[in-house]
């Protein structure tokens, strides 16, 4: 029987991953990030839609898809490097099957992975796959996928140079236009990074919505009258959603967060830490031990050593996913009626989270995904999924309120990407974004040589990347060694040595270092590096 309706459910994922590729190694431990995330978050949630939609679940879904992302998962080098990645893995699996034979423990957990493994394996083209099934569920009207800046850059610390902000936007328009085949209508702006200055240029691109971070709803001008069980419109016509709050806390939460059940599997406790080196070696990308993905512990409690960790349980996690899903779902039908009650009206929620916390950091995440969609689209449950965009389609009409500035970083400000430890970017890039634009004013509107526009498209490339939000947080996080440090300061670097060159385009050793930075490099084939002319160029 269906039941009244209490309130509006949104589920945005955001999947997004640096740009990372390096073609001058023959092995690059930071691609695994992106074979990790193929592998454990992407496949099973594209299997899931098809899996719904089989079942007649009415599901709505929201997806960011980021330039970078869909620029990697669309590359056949990398297509190929995660295809021997994938060899690797499986022929690992097949010697876990062996090792494991007469274990009546070990066994059947070395044959979930070998079975997980053997499916990834049978996608010819995964990169393709992805973008084809994601494309198909949001033609079907399931799924809303959501652009982002080209290169995931924190719009607010770019304000001080326009162009730069709307080159970041006009790429990643013309980016998802080729691939998806239609205008993007929400947005993503990365790390919830917000400030009132950017509305004109988020307007001028066709955005129409996005999402904040709870307190940048609440301390809105004037003060939002359904807090953030509703968007705001602000002044310009763009509209604000904001985060629930209680959404976030039960599943992010260090201390009491579904993830941190001790019935889930151990992501820390690796075989790649506990197997014998001349085992392991051959299936690690780098000459060090690190994560295969290969565990068979659960967490058991959060004060046990690594080595006293317990065996995973498969069943048991299981039954620990049933009770969250339902226990996540009774609460927001919860917290919709209570809502409903003061509001006089159906409330909506928005629950945005990082798309790869679902199957690489937290292993049963996909399965508490498919039962919390499950239940809630029953007829019974009180909640309908919906996207942002078809809400406001259904519902124009909204209180005008200006979002204050904010993020989803710690403090809730642009502390974490202005640390003390990586506030020294910020000088270089706002020299390097005065410069394209320097240079886009000085060469637009005349014929060029083709070096001359290879090398403006490169420099725009560079500095795209030398742009993303992900350099800064990984250096304040101290969690990728020198690594972002290093990539930040080659595109730097490399923009350096386009725009210098640009006068003596014809030189022979500029035009091999051209070549190789577009072999590195060579996201956004189409890039146009006119975005960055001033107004009136």
């Amino acid at each position: 029987m269906k039941a009244p309706l209490q309130g509006r459910f949104a589920l945005v994922l955001h999947a997004h991953l640096p740009y990372v590729r390096h073609p001058e190694h023959p092995r690059f431990f930071e691609e695994t990030w992106l074979f990790e995330a193929i592998t454990e978050c992407y496949l099973p949630l594209a299997w899931m839609g098809d899996d719904w939609t089989r079942d007649g679940i009415p599901w709505r879904l929201s997806l960011t898809l980021t330039p970078t992302l869909c620029e990697m998962l669309g590359d056949p080098f990398l297509e190929r490097r995660y295809q021997a990645h994938l060899e690797s893995q499986c022929e690992l699996a097949r010697k876990e099957r062996d090792r494991t034979a007469f274990d009546p423990v070990l066994r059947p957990l070395a044959e979930l992975h070998h079975q997980h493994l053997e499916r990834c394996r049978s996608i010819p083209n995964p990169g393709a796959f992805l973008i084809g099934q994601f494309r198909k569920h949001q033609d079907a009207g399931n799924l809303e996928i959501l652009n982002c800046t080209a290169t995931h850059a924190l719009l607010p610390l770019l304000t001080s140079e326009p162009s730069s902000v709307r080159a970041q936007l006009s790429v990643a328009h013309d980016s998802y236009v080729a691939r998806f085949g239609r205008e993007p209508r929400g947005f993503w702006l990365p790390e919830c990074g917000w400030t009132p200055e950017l509305e004109p240029a988020l307007k001028e691109a066709g955005i129409r919505w996005f999402i904040l971070e709870t307190h940048g709803i609440l301390q809105g001008q004037p003060p939002p009258p359904a807090a953030v069980f509703a968007p705001v419109q602000t002044p310009g016509g763009l509209f604000a959603f904001g985060r629930d709050p209680t959404s976030a806390r039960q599943v992010w939460s260090r201390n009491s967060g579904y993830p941190g059940d001790p019935r889930y599997r151990e992501f820390h406790r690796d075989l790649g830490h506990d197997a014998e080196w001349e085992y392991i070696g051959p299936h690690l990308s780098t000459p060090r031990r690190t994560f295969t993905g290969f565990k068979y512990h659960r967490i058991t409690g959060h004060q046990v050593a690594a080595d006293e960790k317990e065996l995973y349980q498969p069943a048991a996690a299981a039954a620990a996913v049933a009770d969250h899903a339902a226990h996540f779902v009774s609460e927001r039908l919860r917290m919709c009626s209570e809502a409903r009650s003061l509001l006089g009206r159906v409330p909506m929620m928005v629950a945005p989270y990082d798309a790869e916390l679902f199957g690489h950091w937290w292993h049963e995440g996909p399965a508490f995904l498919d039962q919390v969609v499950r239940r809630m689209c029953r007829p019974d449950s009180g909640l309908c999924m919906v996207t942002p965009g078809q809400f406001l389609d259904e519902n124009p009409s909204h209180s005008i309120s200006m979002p204050a500035a904010s993020t989803w970083g710690e403090g809730g400000h642009m502390g974490v990407w202005l640390d003390e430890s990586n506030a020294w970017m910020q000088t270089p890039l706002r020299r390097a974004g005065w410069t394209m634009r320097s240079l886009a004013d000085r060469f637009s509107g005349r014929p060029l040589e083709a070096n001359v526009d290879r090398a403006l498209r490169q420099a725009g490339r560079e500095l795209l990347l030398a742009q993303s939000s992900d350099w800064p947080f990984l250096v304040k996080m101290g969690t990728a060694g020198d690594y972002p440090a290093v990539r930040f300061q080659q595109h730097v670097s490399n923009f350096k040595v386009l725009a210098e060159g640009l006068t003596t385009s014809s030189n022979a050793a500029f035009q091999v270092r051209l070549a190789e930075m577009e072999a590195r490099n060579p996201l956004f084939a189409d890039l146009d590096w006119r975005a960055w002319c001033s107004r009136g160029s």
